[in-house]
């Protein structure tokens, strides 16, 4: 039996809504817009770069969709210690694979994926694996961030980017390339919730209403939240938090609460916002012979891990519509800044 012939890349970008002399072939130059964060604090600026080709194990990804997360808007404030610059943020993209370099077996051109922060993120600062950068502007480099997707292009290793299912919305699933992975996998997969546990979870903001529906998915009989901001508190109810404390309505240590409540102890205490004050009032809130874990990507195999998690977007399993709680344009990039920054926004969504 012949195998069926696959679509050309051209042919894809058509059904998708894109002409065909947007498709590039590979070893090109790509001129494209992107936001540039050119120093800490300012506001970014939206211009033309130029992105080279994927070399060895590296693709090209036309991003259409990225959030806006916290860590981006930490990234660009003058707190960040670590923060670098110039740089182009964003770490929750998706979008259609344009190209490829040497020895890369998968993706393939033409495949839609998800940018994953994670595997860039351990593999150079501010760089592409091999230690170099793929992003230029007026002849200056710019440096990456972990999976870069505030840009119309971008340049990721092979291992950055999950390919998903081509019926899942690039605008929701964008978002399972961190966060949302992230507060999910906390729960059922490093802390493996039971059903009837008790849970805590100090911090309200993205990743804590995802350990929050974690949790609620893995059959947590009580869910506590822990959030000073009211807001957030209602929101958390939404996603399955069975009750919520605010702890500047009590004098007594924070810890101390959610201890009474649960009668003893809380099961599984998550700390959402790393802040060590907290994550130690979290540690204490737990149950005697409990055990401190720490997690990132919720200790998956994320390029494995986030199609699974888009198939149960799909099958409603993971309600990731939820969090989306804007949709902007690329124009009005610093607005979805503003929004997550002010608190206002779980997630903003932009369009590319």
């Amino acid at each position: 039996m012949k195998n069926k012939k696959q679509p050309s890349p051209s042919l894809l970008y058509s059904v998708m809504g894109f002409r065909s002399d947007q498709y590039y072939m590979a070893n090109q130059v790509i001129k494209c817009k992107a936001t540039v964060a050119w120093e800490a604090g300012k506001p970014l600026a939206i211009g033309e770069i130029e992105v080279e080709p994927p070399k060895a194990h590296e693709v090209q990804v036309k991003i259409i969709a990225t959030a806006v997360c916290h860590t981006d808007t930490y990234a660009l404030s003058v707190a960040d210690p670590e923060g670098c610059f110039s740089v182009i943020l964003g770490h929750e993209g998706a979008g259609t694979v344009e190209s490829v370099g040497e020895r890369v077996t998968k993706p393939k051109a033409g495949d839609t994926v998800i940018s994953l922060y994670f595997p860039q993120f351990t593999q150079g600062k501010g760089f592409v694996p091999d230690g170099t950068g793929r992003f230029t502007c007026k002849g200056k480099t710019i440096l990456h961030y972990m999976g870069t997707s505030i840009s119309e292009y971008t340049v990721v290793a092979d291992i950055s980017a999950a390919k998903r299912d081509p019926l899942a919305p690039l605008d929701k699933v964008c978002l399972l390339g961190w966060g949302i992975s992230a507060g999910y996998g906390a729960a059922v997969h490093t802390a493996k919730v039971e059903p009837g546990s008790a849970c805590a979870i100090f911090g309200l903001g993205g990743v804590g209403l995802a350990v929050t529906a974690g949790c609620k998915v893995a059959g947590a009989s009580q869910i506590i939240g822990v959030d000073i901001s009211q807001d957030k508190r209602a929101r958390a109810k939404e996603f399955g938090a069975t009750e919520c404390i605010n702890p500047q309505d009590f004098s007594r240590p924070l810890q101390e609460v959610p201890t009474e409540v649960t009668d003893g102890g809380v099961d599984c205490p998550f700390g959402c916002i790393g802040n060590m004050d907290v994550m130690r009032a979290a540690l204490e809130a737990c149950h005697k012979g409990g055990t401190w874990k720490g997690t990132a990507f919720g200790r998956w195999k994320s390029v494995e891990n986030a199609p699974k998690l888009a198939s149960e977007y799909m099958s409603k399993k993971v309600k990731v519509d939820d969090f989306v709680t804007h949709s902007l344009s690329f124009d009005e990039i610093n607005k979805a800044f503003e929004l997550v920054h002010s608190g206002k926004s779980i997630r903003t969504a932009v369009k590319i």
